[in-house]
Order: structure tokens, then C-alpha cells, then sequence
């Protein structure tokens, strides 16, 4: 765990779930969004199928690393399913610190309402001396792309990582994550920046 991060975050610790029981997952979304809007974080509503499909891969592959646009290239991020909590490092922390290294960013997938309302909800925490919020969203978009995707091909990174390490090529992290536009304005920002 790093400093600053809440250890055991249960969805009720920022939710009244026994108020939005009678709501329905479309309002339920709409109280999440407004309610995360004003903060400074990521946040997101995942649908039932879509986080099934994320949940069952990860059961097999808990491991995968997400490319970060930085001005000189890209930083590498490895992430790290601990139940629904879904926790990243730089590599070159894991690769200086091991098992020592802190995250640097926690998703917390909430699934209490998956069942009833067929929704799971998602927030995050990220030690803000690292990563701002726009590259918190760039690798947990990433999340989506590697392990909630229909393309055999890009999941098969995922397998590739966590189950043939040695054939794995970081670069082809970054052709799809190029291919699929994430991370294009922060890469847009950064060159504005060096103006």
C-alpha cells in the first residue's frame, strides 16, 4: 500500500447503497456521476457484462502492464488485480523497489449492485505526486481495452504477459494503444507544455 491511500474502501464508506435501492441503475449512474464529477478523480459505471468479461479474464491473467504517454515516449505501468481492487506501479518502481514498490494508483470496482441492477461502479485513488487525473483515465481506460475487449489479438497481450512472459513485446502495448486514440491529448498536452 502507498501513503494517502484508503485501506479496505468499501463501497458503503462513500455511498448510501440502501438509498439508491429503489433507483434504477440509469439513476444510480446519474448520482454517481454527478456526485464524482467535482472531484478530482477517476471514476466510472461499468455494465454487468462488460465487468464479468474484465473479472473472468483477470482471474487467469492478473497481471498487465499499460503504457503511459510521457513528452520523451511512453512509462510503463504494471497492474495488478488484488480481489476488485486493481492496483498500479511504475515498472521502474517494481524494477528498483520489488515487492516494496508502492501503488501508485488504485481502481476500486465495486460490484454489490452487479446482481440487482446490473451495473458495478468504479472510483480510484492515485498518489497525486505521480499521476494526475488524465493519466489516471489513460491507464484505467486501458483496463478496458486490454481485458473487456472482442478482438482475440489484443487480449492476447494480456494472455502472452501473464502466461508467456518471455514472448511478450512492450512495444505492441503501445501500437494499440496508439491504434486505438487513448492517450492522444495527453500526448497533445505534454508538447504544448514544451512551448
Amino acid at each position: 500500500m502507498s501513503r494517502g491511500f484508503t485501506k479496505d474502501k468499501t463501497l458503503s464508506s462513500i455511498f448510501n447503497i440502501e438509498m439508491v435501492k429503489e433507483k434504477t441503475a440509469e439513476e444510480i449512474k446519474q448520482i454517481w456521476q454527478q456526485y464524482f464529477a467535482a472531484k478530482d478523480t477517476v471514476y466510472a459505471v461499468i455494465p454487468e457484462e462488460k465487468f464479468d468479461l474484465m473479472w473472468n479474464r483477470a482471474q487467469s491473467c492478473p497481471t498487465f502492464l499499460c503504457a503511459l504517454p510521457r513528452r520523451e515516449g511512453y512509462e510503463f505501468f504494471v497492474g495488478q488485480w488484488t480481489g476488485t481492487e486493481l492496483h498500479f506501479t511504475a515498472l521502474i518502481n517494481i524494477q528498483t523497489r520489488g515487492d516494496a514498490a508502492a501503488s501508485q494508483l488504485i481502481l476500486y470496482h465495486y460490484p454489490e449492485l452487479k446482481e440487482e441492477k446490473g451495473i458495478v461502479l468504479m472510483t480510484a485513488e492515485m498518489d497525486s505526486t505521480f499521476l494526475n487525473v488524465a493519466e489516471a483515465q489513460c491507464i484505467a481506460s486501458q483496463v478496458q481495452l486490454f481485458y473487456a475487449t472482442d478482438r482475440k489479438e489484443i487480449y492476447g497481450l494480456v494472455e502472452t504477459f501473464n502466461l508467456r512472459p518471455n514472448e511478450f513485446k512492450y512495444m505492441s502495448v503501445i501500437a494499440e494503444l496508439e491504434q486505438s486514440g487513448l492517450g492522444a491529448e495527453l500526448k497533445c498536452a505534454q508538447n504544448q507544455d514544451k512551448t
